[in-house]
């Protein structure tokens, strides 16, 4: 099948069990794939507002407050209030968070070697430069 939307769905999906089952096997079972979208800003360099979150990771606010409930019920991040600005709120990762940054890391690197290894170098830096390219859609 050539349908770029269903192969861009499918290996998306494969890509997420994989992660997840690692984050699982790793002492992380409360770990899903949507928190990326909280996760991965913040562990670029954070504590962040929460829009700032949301355009890091190109979603609404809306659907960025209901992945930072869920990342909060997991203890993986806490909101606390902007010393800058008392109405605000920043976002940062709790001790919890900060050990799955380390996981991440390591499950993140692994998947990319097992993708090297399927597809070789020159195919995966051309799938990345695909997937940007998508995004930009």
């Amino acid at each position: 099948m050539d349908d770029v939307g269903f192969l861009l769905a499918k290996a998306s999906q494969r890509f997420n069990e994989r992660l997840v089952a690692r984050f699982a096997e790793r002492g992380f079972p409360e770990v899903r794939a949507s928190y990326g979208s909280v996760l991965v800003p913040l562990f670029a360099g954070g504590p962040l507002r929460p829009g700032e979150i949301a355009a890091r990771a190109r979603l609404s606010k809306q659907a960025m407050t209901g992945l930072l409930k869920q990342c909060e019920g997991a203890g993986l991040v806490v909101r606390e209030r902007d010393p800058d600005d008392g109405r605000a709120y920043r976002i940062s990762l709790t001790e919890r968070g900060g050990e799955l940054e380390a996981v991440a890391r390591d499950v993140l690197a692994e998947l990319d070697r097992e993708i090297v290894a399927r597809l070789g170098s020159p195919k995966r830096d051309a799938l990345i430069e695909a997937l940007k390219g998508v995004m930009e859609l």
